[in-house]
């Protein structure tokens, strides 16, 4: 039987706040303000990512954009290979997306598929006028041509590799690791 065994610690607590301070200038530059703006996190981690950009833009511009969240579970390609009955949590947007700068945040880009369901998940509730990708951690290994705009930190791994963002709003510590599988 194999277990994840952790191997190394890659961001401490510093660390992330660096990434998360970084990214918010990054957003704030590259859209020339705030102005339109709304960020939307994936559930589960993708959301306290998305409330610190938020707070992080708050101090830097004074005013704190609307903050959404975004629950992919039906969107899904892997659906029918998760259980039989899923665990539906509801999507919230405080504010109408059409014509708006979406920044969809999660933790970790692996793949790509989590990122494929939630550009469905949007498109389906307006038509905004872009859609950028802000994640912690860009591991590769992409299935799917999408790649992140905002990045805290780029990480190669291994397929048999996996990465835990562990944040104090969810695990209760602040910290993103590497995990290996042993037997």
């Amino acid at each position: 039987m194999s277990v994840l065994v952790e191997k190394t610690v890659l961001m401490d607590e510093s660390a992330i706040r660096r990434a998360l301070t970084r990214i918010s200038h990054e957003i704030l530059e590259k859209n020339k303000g705030m102005d339109d703006i709304v960020l939307v996190g994936i559930r589960t981690r993708g959301v306290p990512i998305a409330e610190r950009i938020a707070k992080e833009i708050e101090g830097i511009e004074g005013k704190k954009p609307p903050v959404g969240v975004l629950d992919i579970t039906l969107y899904r390609d892997d659906l029918s290979t998760l259980s039989y009955q899923p665990i539906v949590h509801e999507t919230e947007l405080p504010v109408d997306i059409t014509g708006k700068h979406v920044i969809l945040v999660d933790d970790v880009l692996y793949t790509g598929r989590t990122i494929r369901a939630a550009l469905d998940a949007l498109i389906d509730m307006g038509r905004p006028k872009t859609i950028q990708l802000a994640v912690l951690i860009d591991r590769g290994h992409r299935e799917l041509p999408i790649r992140a705009d905002y990045v805290g930190k780029n990480v190669p791994t291994s397929k048999h590799e996996s990465v835990s963002v562990q944040l104090g709003a969810t695990e209760g510590t602040e910290r993103v690791v590497i995990r290996e599988k042993k037997d």
